[in-house]
């Protein structure tokens, strides 16, 4: 099949990204799951509700979305806070950052359990071993 000169090729045509409002969704980077940003029992969703796989999008503050890492993060552990919230405790691919996210109330309670009963030695990085 002859090649096609890139002088003479046409332009690509106006694509519309998105048919849903931007801000209703996002796809998840690790089960490429349309998830709602719409979570219960938090005020901004930043996981998968179903296979716990977030971006590495906040900085500090959690719904600021200022980090320019924008790794992926998966889930390690699963932490108790006093009050007894359950936190999900990710590790970001890209920088090694951790970070501490809220559990929503639809994320799915066999992959948390999965997580809490996974033994620690094998998934969390040394310098977090080394923090304890």
């Amino acid at each position: 099949m002859p090649r096609r000169n890139p002088a003479r090729s046409r332009p690509q045509r106006e694509k519309d990204k998105r048919r849903d409002n931007p801000g209703d969704a996002f796809r998840c980077a690790g089960c490429r799951l349309d998830v709602p940003f719409h979570a219960p029992g938090t005020a901004h969703r930043n996981h998968c509700p179903n296979c716990l796989t977030s971006l590495h999008v906040d900085g500090r503050i959690p719904g600021d979305r200022r980090a320019s890492c924008r790794g992926r993060m998966v889930p390690l552990s699963l932490s108790v806070r006093p009050d007894g919230e359950w936190m999900i405790i990710h590790s970001c691919l890209a920088c090694d950052e951790l970070s501490a996210n809220r559990v929503a109330g639809d994320d799915n309670a066999l992959v948390l359990l999965r997580i809490a009963l996974r033994p620690f030695g094998s998934r969390l990085p040394q310098r977090a071993l080394l923090a304890i």
